[in-house]
Parts: structure tokens; sequence; C-alpha cells
């Protein structure tokens, strides 16, 4: 099945900017740029799933992955509160059909 390229797909290939703010073998996190808070932040894996809805066993490492990563980073920037949130297809609110994890915070990143 060949996926239809999105504007994450251009993100993680460098072909449009993005304000990011960590990068890995497997995930990048940038800054959403319709922010619902002071810090917001969205985790990509590079390997691509459309949704939480289409995720297999062979990709359901990829959600925990995200939130280990999410965590991580949150930590090492001194966010203490903060909200991890994946919308599921465009009824849940989901605006781009490639699996994210939101990071939401009222503590402003400290870059």
């Amino acid at each position: 099945m060949h996926e239809e390229r999105t504007i994450f797909h251009k993100i993680i290939d460098k072909e449009i900017p993005a304000s990011i703010v960590y990068e890995d073998e497997d995930v990048l996190a940038f800054k959403d740029i319709h922010p619902k808070a002071p810090t917001h932040l969205l985790f990509i894996p590079k390997h691509f799933v459309a949704s939480i809805a289409d995720v297999t066993p062979e990709t359901a490492h990829l959600p925990g992955m995200l939130i280990l990563k999410a965590q991580r980073f949150a930590k090492e920037k001194g966010i203490t509160g903060y909200k991890l949130t994946f919308h599921v297809g465009k009824e849940g609110g989901q605006e781009v059909m490639y699996l994210h994890l939101h990071l939401l915070s009222e503590q402003s990143l400290k870059e």
C-alpha cells in the first residue's frame, strides 16, 4: 500500500521547516504551529503509521515509545506538569493522518 505523504513526512525529510526541539533515530519532536498552550509539541515516529486506529502488533511499540520520549524530554527541560494526547481520526480531532503525540504544558519551554 502506498501511503500519501503528509506534512509530517516532509518535516522528517527536512523538505519544509519546523521548529524542531528533539530528534533521534526513531522520533522527531517540534513545536505545533497552532499552539493550544505555552508549550505545545508534537512527537512523531519516523516510522509511518496513520493513526492509533492503524496500530498493528508490529507497530504497537510506537505509541509507548512516543510517550517515553516525551516523558524524558519534559524531565530534561524541567517541565513538571503536562498533558499527553493522541487524536484518532478526523472525528477525534486528528488533523494530520500521521501518528503523533501532543505534549501540552502551561509551563513555557526553556530552550
